[in-house]
């Protein structure tokens, strides 16, 4: 007598996500009934705060918790969250961390988890949506009278700055990114920039904060020894995204946080272009 093994082959089926890139992108896939937990810092969807018990932070997680849920998948994100891991590991739990740093490595990902979920086609047909939407913001960054220089804070003490995916969104909706130096590194630590003097010698013509769940205070900003000088400043081009919308590798980055990039660029160009004809004049 032979089995098929095959015949019981199973999706997961009850999820817990404990970063809010996950839960958005299963929502979006039409497979939130999967989710059965979700990280306290979720808002995308709003809907999921109401719907799914909140069983994680970022970098700590109630364990007992996610246990009783019995999940047959866990879904992280990065080093910070190694340790959960580890422990879930260690009860038996089965658990995928995600390390996307890129946007290629982002597209990459949640096709992977697409597939994790038996939605693959629904996957590539929403990331096709999202490669057609960053090629058509490209082609519109090249109507641009010149590339701003654009100074992206993720953190305002101590100065962080050059997350690798936002630099890239920031050079596809026609921005320079001042440090994009620092994008091959992962960890925060190593994307402090120390000085403020630096930020000043770059001369930035726009300078977009977006402080992790925190307000991106423009006024502490201004007030900096020496940021007067900064084109950005002088000229009152200072800018906040919210962090939900970009500072998570997901949906929300390719979606809401490029648009936002595109807006606030576009209209920078607007405006150059504006004094360009008042100069010919």
């Amino acid at each position: 007598m032979t089995s098929s093994y095959m015949a019981e082959v199973k999706l997961p089926e009850r999820i817990v996500c404990m970063t809010e890139e996950t839960t958005e992108w299963l929502y979006l896939l039409g497979e939130d009934w999967r989710i059965v937990g979700i990280s306290g810092f979720t808002v995308r969807p709003p809907r999921a705060r109401r719907e799914k018990p909140k069983v994680s932070a970022f970098t700590s997680a109630k364990i007992h918790k996610i246990l009783e849920l019995e999940p047959d998948l866990v879904i992280g994100f990065s080093d910070m969250q190694a340790e959960i891991a580890a422990e879930l590991v260690r009860e038996g739990v089965t658990v995928h961390i995600c390390n996307q740093r890129s946007v290629a490595e982002i597209f990459s990902t949640l096709l992977m988890i697409a597939c994790l979920v038996g939605a693959e086609q629904k996957g590539r047909d929403l990331l096709n949506q999202y490669e057609a939407r960053l090629d058509a913001i490209r082609q519109a960054a090249a109507t641009l009278p010149r590339r701003p220089k654009v100074y992206f804070e993720e953190w305002g003490d101590p100065l962080i700055s050059g997350i690798r995916w936002v630099s890239e969104l920031i050079e596809i909706a026609g921005g320079d990114d001042s440090f994009a130096e620092l994008a091959v590194h992962a960890d925060a630590k190593s994307r402090i920039i120390g000085d403020q003097d630096r930020v000043v010698a770059k001369g930035p013509d726009i300078i977009i904060g977006s402080w992790c769940g925190r307000k991106f205070a423009t006024d502490q900003v201004v007030a900096r020894s020496g940021w007067d000088k900064i084109p950005a400043v002088i000229h009152q081009q200072l800018h906040e995204v919210k962090s939900v919308d970009i500072l998570q590798p997901g949906p929300a980055a390719l979606t809401d946080g490029i648009d936002h990039l595109q807006r606030i660029i576009l209209a920078w160009g607007a405006l150059q272009a504006d004094q360009q004809r008042e100069q010919q004049a």
